[in-house]
């Protein structure tokens, strides 16, 4: 038995009839940007995610760039981040010419460690960004604490999360903004790439509308000196038919988490831990292993498909090998022991079957 990571293809089999008539919907339209589909998308996913406004861009690391720029933050400013994140969220802080402060995660969660933010604060210091790591929410009160205190914006990184809450509130609705990614991997994938802005915030969703599009609001006409970062409307398209999927698909996850969960209690692994307040989507299911690399090439061997998210930390990517961001131990020690298991809204219970009796085989081998 073969047991992919995630199988598109066969995710979306059973809404094809939907996504191809997403596809002529656009098609007969004669209209591919900026037009009736992305609207209504965009009014869709704001009353999903709780907030007054979205505001579709071309991917996730611009949702997250467009905000820094929309709040004046460049030159000189310091951000937040934490040092257990796909890059895009480091990224988008040099792509404004500020300057990423990497904040360890805990443990536990993986998620970035509230207790540590306070210390990294320095006058220059302007946001936090928090990620929303594997679909779990961040401990965001903790995070909207700190910053309350010293006068820093929070956005949210959500791009793993579409549809988990905190507290019974969504994520994308706990900060001052958010960022989230449309990739075909997310739980709310499009069949291509995109991204999004929320916010309740009206004058900063006004000046992402016009960063995105050229710094421009009315045609020829250009306030600011902006970008090109549209979500196509055929992409929009197909999050409207998929958005309505999202919960129903989100609950399944769910529900191989915990099947995943309880039958690997006992096995030589750290599984994962959700506090009392999130209510994650589990975008991914990640164990830590201190043999991890003779796990993944033992589940291979026996037709389990594996991801490591991720192999290299931040810090120590060539693209900051001249930059000095101290020592980040845990980082560095979960780059080394995680493991993604195959997880999908339409994993098989014999799959999941499979992928459970083939860890436990791994450790009786050892």
């Amino acid at each position: 038995m073969h047991i992919p990571f995630l199988d598109l293809a066969r995710l979306h089999q059973p809404i094809r009839s939907q996504l191809d008539e997403a596809c002529r919907r656009v098609m007969d339209s004669g209209r591919f940007v900026m037009g009736a589909e992305l609207e209504a998308f965009e009014s869709e996913f704001a009353a999903f995610s709780e907030v007054r406004h979205c505001v579709g861009v071309g991917n996730g690391l611009e949702a997250l760039h467009l905000l820094l720029r929309a709040y004046d933050i460049g030159l000189g400013d310091e951000v937040i981040v934490p040092s257990n994140t796909f890059i895009a969220t480091w990224l988008a802080v040099d792509q404004c010419g500020a300057t990423p402060v990497p904040v360890e995660p805990d443990r536990a969660t993986h998620n970035i460690d509230p207790s540590l933010i306070e210390q990294a604060i320095t006058p220059r210091t302007r946001a936090i960004m928090p990620v929303h790591l594997y679909g779990q929410p961040a401990d965001m009160d903790s995070i909207n604490e700190v910053a309350l205190r010293h006068g820093l914006i929070v956005i949210e990184d959500a791009a793993q999360a579409q549809g988990a809450r905190y507290k019974g509130r969504r994520v994308g609705s706990l900060g001052n903004a958010a960022g989230t990614s449309f990739y075909p991997g997310k739980n709310l994938g499009a069949l291509g790439d995109g991204g999004a802005v929320l916010s309740n915030d009206d004058a900063i969703v006004n000046k992402v509308r016009r960063l995105r599009n050229y710094g421009s609001a009315f045609k020829y006409q250009h306030e600011l000196a902006g970008f090109n970062s549209r979500l196509d409307e055929l992409q929009a398209a197909f999050l409207r038919e998929k958005l309505k999927c999202l919960d129903e698909w989100n609950d399944r996850r769910r529900k191989i988490a915990a099947t995943y969960s309880t039958l690997l209690q006992g096995a030589d692994l750290a599984l994962p831990l959700v506090p009392s307040y999130a209510e994650a989507v589990w975008h991914l299911f990640v164990v830590r292993s201190r043999v991890r690399d003779k796990l993944k090439a033992y589940l291979e061997q026996v037709g389990v498909s594996t991801v490591i998210h991720y192999p290299i930390a931040p810090h120590r990517q060539a693209c900051y090998a001249t930059r000095d961001f101290g020592q980040l131990p845990v980082a560095e020690q979960l780059a080394n022991e995680v493991l993604s298991l195959p997880m999908s809204p339409d994993l098989y219970s014999d799959e999941m079957s499979h992928v459970v009796s083939s860890v436990w085989g791994f450790n009786g081998g050892r």
